[in-house]
């Protein structure tokens, strides 16, 4: 049986897609409207909309971006479609971004996505990716691949969600009381949240925080 016999065999996997940018949307639209096998059912602009329309249309693959402004972000929405029902039953998330930081990586997996791509990858490595994750299985872009491999190899401190906020505040130059402010919380807690992080990263300063979470891929 040829290759188009046996997909016209199968029914096409159902797609939905998140990202809060509807150029990026339409695109992606129209670029898997031309991949066979393949069918977008449903579109997100935001997470809590994602989660919605996944929960409605059931479908077998949710194209999830990471950073969708305010509200429920693409890792929050992830967790939610992957573990809204029993293992093996919910939508396979694969997250299509243009962030490959270690953290956003980790934290995508941790959620519980099927794979992880980069918007700038070719539209065949896409399509198959889609069609993998479907299968059951998993699908990572080279570069996502390396710095997995890299961190396993040597891994790199493991900081929360909060010390990562922290941190990618420091490095835009916020102030201690800045921080505070932005957090709703006193400076005195950021001065300790602080020294738990240069503990974590084996540094004695802002500076050299910044410069090491930079060097290992902590932050964009």
């Amino acid at each position: 049986m040829s290759r188009s016999a046996a997909e016209s065999a199968h029914p096409p996997v159902s797609v939905l897609l998140c990202d809060d940018h509807d150029v990026v949307r339409a695109g992606l639209l129209a670029l898997l409207s031309s991949a066979p096998g393949i069918e977008v059912i449903g579109e997100a602009g935001n997470g809590a909309e994602a989660v919605a329309l996944a929960a409605a249309l059931r479908p077998d693959v949710v194209l999830m971006d990471l950073r969708l402004g305010s509200g429920v972000d693409g890792v929050e929405a992830t967790r939610r479609i992957a573990r809204a029902d029993a293992p093996g039953t919910s939508p396979r998330v694969l997250v299509l971004t243009d962030y490959d930081t270690d953290a956003d990586i980790a934290r995508a997996f941790a959620a519980g996505a099927a794979g992880h791509l980069l918007k700038a990858e070719p539209p065949e490595e896409l399509f198959a990716a889609i069609r993998a994750a479907a299968a059951g299985r998993s699908s990572l872009a080279a570069p996502v691949a390396h710095h997995v491999l890299a961190q396993m190899r040597s891994p790199r401190p493991t900081l929360t969600d909060r010390e990562l906020t922290i941190l990618g505040r420091l490095a835009r130059g916020l102030s201690i009381r800045e921080i505070a402010r932005a957090l709703s919380t006193s400076e005195v807690t950021i001065k300790a949240d602080l020294a738990r992080i240069y503990d974590k990263l084996g540094v004695s300063g802002r500076t050299a925080a910044v410069s090491v979470a930079r060097d290992q891929r902590l932050l964009p």
